[in-house]
């Protein structure tokens, strides 16, 4: 039987992620602008949830990882869900495969799943290719007590839901990494804010939480 190897797979994934494409960067310092939100039907929060935290994330992007300490404090600190929705660019080497990787800790669970991308941004600098990601995974997975594959992803349904969440993006419209909102239900307020400068992200969730409380 003829195996793919996970890391020429991983790269064909991102060549084809990367023609499909439109352009998009990762912030390096400085307040993004504002995005220009053009399907607004994923800002909501999930089901049951009146405040939620979304954001769409690249694994390796910098800014990302300078982020990921305080979107996970303010989840926790609020009990709000924090939807991480995939947008890997295409210019990173290693961060479609990251993202296949998380979707299959997932399936393990979503706690697991989830610690997994904190620990990618948690060591990130020291991920330098495909190999010392998959080196890296391999380490997360044993700590877990779990194995992880030869082939991570043999039938393709992690990559598609990696690149259905990319399309989501482009969808909405992102232009960089991280894009961040923070979405209400049933709100009095707007229905979702964008979380510009990162300072003012429990400012806007209490002004969110008392906008949905006044709605009811």
């Amino acid at each position: 039987m003829l195996r793919t190897h996970p890391i020429r797979s991983a790269a064909l994934a991102l060549a084809t992620l990367g023609a499909l494409a439109a352009p998009a960067l990762a912030q390096f310092g400085g307040a993004p602008p504002t995005t220009q939100v053009h399907d607004p039907s994923a800002l909501r929060p999930p089901a049951g949830a009146r405040v939620a935290i979304i954001e769409f994330e690249d694994m390796e992007c910098p800014d990302c990882a300078r982020a990921n300490p305080l979107l996970k404090e303010a989840s926790d600190q609020y009990h709000i869900p924090w939807v991480r929705h995939d947008f890997p660019l295409a210019f990173h080497a290693w961060s479609f495969q990251a993202a296949v990787n998380a979707r299959w800790f997932d399936t393990k669970s979503k706690k697991i799943g989830d610690d997994y991308r904190d620990a990618v941004f948690a060591n990130q600098p020291s991920i330098t290719s495909l190999e010392v990601l998959r080196t890296f995974s391999e380490k997360f997975a044993a700590d877990h007590k779990l194995a992880l594959p030869f082939a991570i992803d043999p039938e393709g349904k992690l990559t598609a839901a990696v690149k259905a969440d990319y399309a989501l993006g482009q969808r909405v419209g992102i232009e960089h990494t991280p894009t961040i909102w923070v979405a209400t239900s049933q709100s009095k307020g707007a229905p979702f804010v964008e979380v510009v400068d990162r300072t003012k992200l429990f400012q806007l969730i209490d002004q969110a939480l008392a906008d949905t409380r006044a709605s009811k």
